[in-house]
């Protein structure tokens, strides 16, 4: 199976597309919470996301606290959903994300914060959904219609949405023009060849991602994905944690992808590549000389945060291939349905 004969490589080869159509209905609705938040600036931001749309919010963690100088805490929503507590968030920013907006304890969440007098918004791909109903303000992801079980469009649109609102809230004309550039570097982010881990990722039953800054949120998404469409247990850390405890694992028993950043984070992310190599582990590693053993090809960099956004899209276009060759569906993942709501 090639990445053109599955959903997901279909699906995630419209992104580029995805992100055109965004810009375009994105700018007033940024625009109106961006005035909101300067009028009413919280001093905390709180969000809440399941899956792949908790990756996103990881994604979102790092880029308002590092160009906001804002703290990020993710919500666990059982509090409200099961213990039926209120949090004491009036006058701070609230944010969930989820492509349906239909999940039962996010909703319960976002009620409750509003309740409570947050500042809640949502980032969705239905805006009819009840989520977008419930809160405030609503950023349309702007996937279309998502077929696929292993969500991949709405996932990159999630990134893109997080990375124009903190375009727009910063104030960043850097960052504005990555996002500009962003669609065709996307379309030729499909097109690299990230089969290099193939043969040993098939026979793999354990794999480790690892990423920091930026591509932290990257590494959870591989992670995700390798167990639920290819049915390996996968686990991401960020690259200074691994070397709390994780790091005694490293062996030929677990191979490793390591999503390099292309920042300030990049000097300590390749030290700790040299030191898994050394160890033994075979390690795949992206932000590497092309002719460097285990090479996973990139893009030239841009701008940080646009670079993890295309590393996930080259990433995806592995996924199939490697379904293929462990027996696996890709489009339907055992087990799982497209939308999940949990109490």
């Amino acid at each position: 199976m090639t990445s053109l004969s599955s959903l997901l490589g279909s699906e995630s080869r419209e992104v580029p597309l995805v992100l055109e159509r965004q810009e375009r209905v994105l700018g007033r609705q940024i625009a109106d919470l961006v005035g909101t938040l300067r009028r009413r600036p919280p001093q905390v931001i709180v969000t809440c996301g399941r899956g792949s749309s908790a990756h996103a919010a990881t994604f979102g963690k790092h880029l308002f606290e590092r160009y906001l100088g804002l703290p990020v805490a993710a919500a666990a929503p059982v509090v409200a959903s099961v213990y039926h507590q209120r949090l004491n968030l009036r006058g701070q920013l609230f944010l969930a994300i989820s492509q349906s907006g239909r999940s039962t304890d996010l909703l319960a969440t976002a009620e409750t914060a509003r309740a409570a007098g947050a500042i809640t918004a949502a980032i969705v791909n239905d805006t009819t959904s009840p989520l977008a109903h419930t809160c405030e303000y609503v950023l349309s992801m702007e996937a279309g219609q998502e077929l696929s079980v292993a969500a991949s469009k709405t996932f990159v649109a999630s990134l893109a949405a997080l990375l124009r609102l903190t375009a727009e809230w910063a104030d960043d004309g850097r960052m504005r023009d990555a996002l500009a550039r962003l669609p065709q570097r996307l379309g030729a982010a499909i097109e690299l060849d990230w089969s290099a881990p193939l043969p040993r990722l098939s026979r793999a039953d354990s794999v480790i991602t690892i990423g920091r800054g930026p591509t932290l949120a990257i590494a959870r998404e591989g992670a995700l994905k390798l167990k639920e469409v290819c049915n390996i247990h996968a686990e991401a850390f960020s690259s200074a944690e691994f070397q709390h405890g994780p790091i005694s694992l490293v062996g030929q028993t677990y191979p490793i992808l390591v999503f390099a950043p292309t920042d300030a984070a990049a000097e300590g992310t390749e030290a700790l590549r040299v030191e898994l190599a050394e160890k033994g582990a075979e390690v795949f590693a992206t932000a590497r000389p092309p002719d460097a053993k285990n090479f996973l090809p990139t893009l030239n960099p841009d701008q940080p945060e646009a670079d993890a956004i295309c590393l996930i899209l080259a990433f995806y276009q592995l996924l199939p291939q490697l379904a293929a060759r462990r027996g696996s569906d890709v489009d339907r993942p055992r087990h799982l349905q497209k939308v999940t709501s949990t109490r």
